[in-house]
């Protein structure tokens, strides 16, 4: 089984039930072992539109997830992109360039797989390609995986954390460590 990260986020709804279900989905699909979750923070939103104030309504809830898997990458991201219709993801025309502004109720990347690097034809590439640069990233998964090292940036999580210049605001929750349980 690989060890997987995954970022999930939400900031269309009701933010803290969409990212509970999204738990409870992924736990559920043959083939994923839920093992945790970080934190749940309220986080400023990286990109928006040209022009458009970032207002509390536009901010993000994130953490991030820890799995194992025997699904490989290609399968797991298929999955995944499931959980997030189900949970009301609606993905419009053109290219995730074109949609980056959207609102989503549901938001879920693959961070790291295992120390697996992989940069596909589509939207597949592992690890991230922006997570170092991301506070609403590195933060979350610091808590669940500090010394694990980058399979590209050879530094670990904890490192790029130290180093990072994101000025991006994030908020703790300040909710119960296990917030993902009912």
């Amino acid at each position: 089984m690989a060890r997987v990260f995954l970022s999930v986020g939400s900031n269309l709804g009701d933010r803290l039930e969409c990212l509970r279900r999204a738990v409870a989905e992924l736990s559920a699909i043959p083939g994923i072992d839920f093992l945790d979750a970080s934190a749940l923070y309220r986080t400023e939103p990286w990109e928006r539109r040209p022009g458009r104030p970032s207002d509390d309504d536009t901010w993000f809830f994130n953490c991030v997830v820890s799995i194992e898997t025997t699904l490989e990458p290609s399968a797991l991201l298929t999955r995944i992109q499931e959980v997030e219709t189900k949970l009301g993801r609606k993905r419009g025309p053109g290219t995730p360039e074109d949609q980056r502004y959207e609102p989503r109720p549901l938001d879920i990347d693959i961070l790291l797989y295992g120390d697996l690097v992989i940069s596909g034809p589509d939207d597949l590439h592992i690890p991230h390609l922006l997570m170092h640069e991301r506070r609403f990233v590195l933060q979350p998964l610091a808590e669940l995986a500090a010394d694990i090292e980058h399979p590209v940036l050879y530094q670990t999580v904890g490192e790029l954390l130290r180093a990072l210049e994101d000025e991006h605001r994030i908020e703790d929750l300040e909710m119960p460590r296990r917030w993902f349980e009912r």
